[in-house]
């Protein structure tokens, strides 16, 4: 019951304070006038724009309310988020254990609809930003963090690092040899071992080859021109990557 207590207090605290913060973010960048909303999960950008301006953010997510089931569910937790930021959530989770709050350990759970601006508060409290935003797409109501003002050009800059696939939209790219596949196995290599959403240094890419490849890269001690040959190696999306990487380790 005191625990409790104690965090419906810092709770409260940090509510308000994010509504006196939020006030100044929203007159600041006019929020409130555009109609209009598009947020990328890739790019991790939020545009708000209406017939003649725009806005461009950063940001970073923060959680999603189902209206449908009335339960919330952490970034952190979301298998189907691909935004890599959202592993910064994880330090709301690491600050709910040391003070034993349940609402920040759980990854999913019931709640109402005051549960996303609640909790949204608290990662700001935590995080930091410049303010806050929440999308509504069908029944499922999305919450940001936002942490930066970013020019259209730059929009421009991170959109054009990424690709378009048939299957996922526009998201990041990855590279694998010509012999993988989701049909049959070939064995998985990689250049290091990436995970969902992670965040790369700005040289580095998803990379992966088959046993074959393998074979061929170890007989020159490396790459050459005929093991690339050999491989072959095409351009996917993230998202295909990790479902060719599953499949292939756990058939």
């Amino acid at each position: 019951m005191f625990r409790r207590l104690k965090y419906t207090g810092y709770a409260d605290k940090v509510c308000k304070e994010l509504t006196v913060h939020q006030k100044e973010f929203r007159n600041k960048y006019e929020i409130d006038s555009y109609t209009n909303w598009f947020y990328n999960q890739s790019s991790e950008t939020l545009r708000l724009y209406s017939d003649d301006r725009e806005v461009y953010f950063k940001y970073i997510p923060v959680g999603t309310f189902s209206q449908n089931t009335n339960t919330w569910m952490w970034a952190w937790a979301n298998e189907n988020s691909i935004e890599s930021s959202k592993f910064y959530t994880l330090k709301i989770k690491e600050f709910g254990e040391k003070k034993k709050y349940e609402n920040l350990i759980n990854g999913h759970f019931d709640g109402d609809q005051y549960t996303g601006w609640e909790l949204t508060a608290i990662a700001f409290n935590i995080l930091g930003g410049i303010g806050t935003y929440r999308v509504t797409s069908d029944h499922l109501e999305l919450y940001f963090l936002i942490t930066e003002q970013i020019t259209k050009e730059e929009s421009d800059k991170i959109e054009s690092e990424l690709i378009e696939c048939s299957i996922h939209g526009k998201i990041r790219k990855a590279f694998i040899c010509q012999h993988l596949n989701t049909n049959y196995t070939t064995g998985f290599e990689e250049a290091f071992d990436p995970y969902r959403g992670m965040e790369l240094e700005k040289d580095d890419d998803f990379q992966a080859w088959c046993t074959e490849c393998e074979k061929e890269r170890l007989k020159s001690d490396g790459w050459n021109d005929q093991s690339i040959e050999f491989a072959k190696i095409k351009l996917v999306c993230e998202r295909c990557y990790f479902d060719i990487k599953e499949f292939n380790l756990n058939t």
